[in-house]
């Protein structure tokens, strides 16, 4: 898995939250958690969520709020630390689950979860395929995930980043959803800008930049070459 080194250090973990998701980056944090909430819909109590790469718990605490029974995993224990203080600061510390584990060996039985929500994780990968069969395998309907774009501008500076990036093709996911079991149900592409661009602003100045790119991402052209995707897949009906 690309960049466990890095996510693990200290500072990163303590300063992770601030570096992407203050200023301008509070539009992205907005819009993904949109995104995920959009893709569950209305939440009953009990519903059972797995949250593999939980991170600092930015989308466990939401998920929490909304009466979700979550587990949040991550290979990161100084990242989980950061999570469990999100948590337990939203008044949710009985409620939420988390655990220290490696996505490719899930510790849970088949259909054990309602949905598992995997954000900011197939980036890692470098086979994607056998952790999309895992998150499969313990989810009883929904596996919702997000990907980073091989024709968008994020081509130009991937490379530059700590741990690279793997970029995917509509073709790609499709494949690897085919080969786990899973079928689309539902699909949304954004952010013609990448995310560094707006992370680089104040929120202020963000702001009409982000207007102008949604507008963008209404036009097929600006669709097509969005660099972040959001599928929505289910567990495929055995026959």
């Amino acid at each position: 898995m690309k960049g466990q080194d890095w996510y693990q250090a200290d500072e990163v973990a303590e300063e992770y939250d601030d570096l992407r998701f203050s200023g301008g980056g509070q539009l992205i944090d907005r819009r993904e958690k949109a995104a995920v909430l959009a893709a569950l819909g209305p939440i009953d109590s009990g519903h059972r969520v797995l949250e593999v790469a939980c991170g600092t718990g930015r989308f466990t605490t939401m998920l929490a709020d909304q009466g979700a029974d979550v587990v949040g995993l991550d290979v990161s224990r100084e990242m989980l630390e950061q999570a469990r203080e999100k948590v337990a600061a939203a008044g949710h510390a009985d409620a939420v689950e988390f655990l220290r584990g490696d996505a490719s060996r899930l510790p849970f039985p088949d259909d054990h979860f309602d949905t598992v929500v995997a954000m900011r994780f197939f980036h890692l990968m470098d086979d994607p395929t056998p952790f999309a069969k895992e998150l499969r395998r313990v989810s009883r309907d929904q596996v919702f995930f997000d990907t980073f774009n091989s024709r968008s501008l994020r081509t130009l500076y991937t490379w530059l980043l700590p741990m690279g990036s793997r970029l995917y093709s509509e073709r790609q996911v499709a494949a690897m959803l085919g080969e786990a079991g899973l079928t689309l149900a539902n699909e949304e592409h954004d952010f013609v800008l990448p995310y560094g661009f707006y992370r680089e602003l104040p929120g202020p100045v963000a702001k009409p930049f982000r207007a102008i790119d949604e507008l963008a991402g209404e036009t097929i052209p600006g669709d097509y070459v969005a660099s972040v995707s959001y599928w929505d897949a289910r567990v495929a009906d055995e026959e």
